[in-house]
């Protein structure tokens, strides 16, 4: 069912529609990362319990109205046994360019990396600092650049006045080439570097009856901040996941939303247009 909603108060992107995807699977909810496939019709989406869901979009011109789901199940760990439940609040997701599959964990704190959404896990990634990360606030988003290498973000950056920290694996070294600064009451929720090279942030923010969302997309130094998408007050749910790609028209953007396992929320795939 395709559902189309009001437009946001801001936005240097074009709304295009919204999709509200229903399937009765006690693994189907909580999304929290999506990556598509570069002609916009295959897709990979991640929930924050530890399972992981390929499918492929139907299309009519620029909407989606309706999905073919191949797969949905549990990750796997290193010994091919399911992510026990205390070590799946995986939140970040980005497909490297040889198709490996990166996923950040929040509580664990680390990233594990996958063959595909079948196999099991490597050993957990980590640097010193992420023991540092607030309860429950820690990896929330993740990129990886054309050159394989990973770029994550902690959902805070501890005090609001201080900008979030983007902590970089190359060739198996972390370190932290940049921070993004942190402006408004908006945190992290996902991230992904586009098609034009640019890394570019979803972040929310919760007001009691509902969200709203911003994307600011920056340069790979954290430059240059511009704001792409800023929504009004319930315009769509929780959108937590980000996926920028690009047609014969342009760079697009697609979003989902986690609904947090709760029946008055939705899984909404919500995208847009955006300016070059």
């Amino acid at each position: 069912m395709a559902l189309f909603r009001a437009v946001p108060v801001y936005a240097e992107a074009s709304y295009l529609g919204s999709y509200d995807w229903r399937l009765s699977d006690r693994q189907f909810g909580g999304f929290s990362a999506i990556e598509l496939s570069a002609d916009g019709m295959g897709f990979v989406a991640l929930t924050d319990r530890g399972s992981i869901a390929r499918g492929t979009f139907i299309r009519d011109k620029d909407t989606i109205i309706g999905i073919e789901l191949s797969a949905l199940r549990r990750l796997l760990g290193p010994t091919r046994a399911p992510l026990a439940d205390d070590f799946s609040d995986s939140e970040g997701l980005a497909i490297g360019p040889d198709k490996t599959l990166y996923i950040s964990f929040e509580n664990e704190g680390g990233i594990r990396s996958f063959a595909d959404v079948d196999q099991p896990g490597s050993e957990l990634m980590a640097a010193r600092e992420f023991n540092d990360f607030q309860a429950n606030d820690g990896l929330e988003a993740l990129a990886v650049g054309p050159d394989g290498v990973l770029y994550t973000m902690p959902e805070r950056s501890g005090l609001a006045t201080r900008p979030f920290p983007v902590f970089r694996l190359k060739d198996g070294i972390w370190d932290q080439p940049f921070t993004i600064a942190r402006t408004g009451p908006f945190l992290i929720a996902g991230a992904d570097i586009g098609p034009d090279g640019r890394l570019y942030i979803l972040e929310r923010d919760f007001a009691g009856i509902g969200f709203r969302s911003r994307v600011r997309r920056f340069d790979m130094d954290g430059s240059n901040a511009e704001t792409v998408l800023e929504t009004g007050l319930r315009t769509h749910d929780n959108l937590e996941g980000i996926s920028v790609w690009k047609d014969a028209h342009g760079l697009r953007m697609t979003l989902i939303s986690d609904d947090n396992f709760r029946a008055f929320q939705r899984t909404e795939i919500v995208e847009y247009r955006l300016t070059d």
